[in-house]
């Protein structure tokens, strides 16, 4: 295991502590409990979006904490859930007197802490749960699909409603229809290493890859040889378009996110072959992001989302946002 590291138990903690002295003019960092928080906290009147999860999926979620998205994000050790004390000290950090809104992942122990961290509030909270991975029904981190890189999205729209002075109710109602909207399937061309593990997560072939992988390193759909990108975004996207069956009509937003470990030359390509097979398909783009959102440390691949998008979700889209991992408009 090559990594920049200096003691594998201090990894979350120094990052942490490296993020928060970076992004200052954004955010505030503890370490005990484990927060980043929206700088000068909860914003009076304001529904406080608070998400989070096992590290190693930067910069989800702590880099979407700032004006437009997240009030506070809780981390978890690589790959392992945060805790309902995190969870519980976040609200308490940001709350301003409108209620919390937890975006969730679905991942049993995401949603068995956030649950708990629910129960403890003494106040009004509301959950989204994301689970817009097309890949698998069900695996064994979660009951049903896992919740992916459309969370991204998710938390970039219904930060812009909370921001404009949304209601619990009305921030609730939209983060469903989104994830609702929202298919993600991804492929990976080599393992990641969990540093407390110090060895890769599991192991693939030269000539092979793993179809509709997960982004802790879980089996996807199939292990099948090495395809063209031309031939991964017809595979990906077929899969996404069978589950949210978007039409010529639609508006979609297209997503192109690297896992960690490969170039934004390769994913600008992936993105051009996937444009083409959505323009082949009678079907239009009318927003897009590409780059490392949603990760799993150093694993080479990527993901494919495509969201369909009403008149207000795409004004949400386009809404300022200034944040460590995404800004415009600010």
């Amino acid at each position: 295991m090559k990594k920049l590291i200096n003691a594998v138990d201090d990894v979350l903690t120094e990052s942490l502590a490296g993020f928060g002295r970076a992004h200052a003019n954004l955010v505030e960092v503890s370490t005990d409990p484990k927060l980043v928080t929206r700088k000068g906290g909860g914003k009076k009147g304001k529904v406080a979006l608070i998400s989070g999860g096992g590290s190693g999926h930067e910069p989800m979620h702590a880099g979407f904490v700032g004006m437009g998205m997240l009030d506070a994000a809780c981390p978890g050790e690589v790959s392992t859930s945060p805790t309902p004390d995190q969870m519980l000290a976040a609200a308490e950090a940001v709350d301003g007197g409108a209620g919390v809104l937890w975006i969730v992942k679905n991942y049993a122990g995401d949603v068995m802490n956030f649950e708990m961290a629910g129960e403890m509030y003494d106040g009004p909270t509301e959950t989204v749960l994301t689970n817009d991975d097309v890949a698998v029904e069900s695996s064994l981190h979660s009951q049903g699909r896992r919740g992916v890189a459309a969370t991204v999205i998710v938390e970039k729209i219904v930060g812009a409603a909370a921001e404009r002075g949304d209601d619990l109710a009305a921030c609730k109602a939209l983060g469903d229809r989104v994830n609702e909207a929202s298919g993600t399937m991804g492929i990976a061309l080599t393992s990641c290493t969990v540093p407390a593990a110090g060895t890769p997560t599991f192991t693939i072939g030269e000539g092979e890859m793993e179809l509709g992988v997960g982004i802790h390193g879980e089996p996807g759909r199939k292990r099948v040889e090495l395809m063209k990108a031309d031939e991964i975004a017809e595979a990906l996207i077929a899969a996404i378009c069978e589950s949210i069956a978007p039409s010529g009509d639609d508006d979609l937003l297209l997503l192109v996110n690297g896992m960690g470990g490969t170039p934004l030359l390769e994913l600008y390509l992936l993105y051009n072959s996937a444009l083409q097979v959505v323009e082949e398909r009678g079907l239009k783009i009318a927003r897009s992001l590409v780059g490392n959102y949603c990760t799993s440390l150093e694993m080479a691949g990527a993901s494919i989302t495509l969201t369909k998008l009403d008149k207000e979700t795409m004004e949400l889209w386009d809404a300022p946002v200034h944040t460590a991992a995404l800004r415009w408009k600010a």
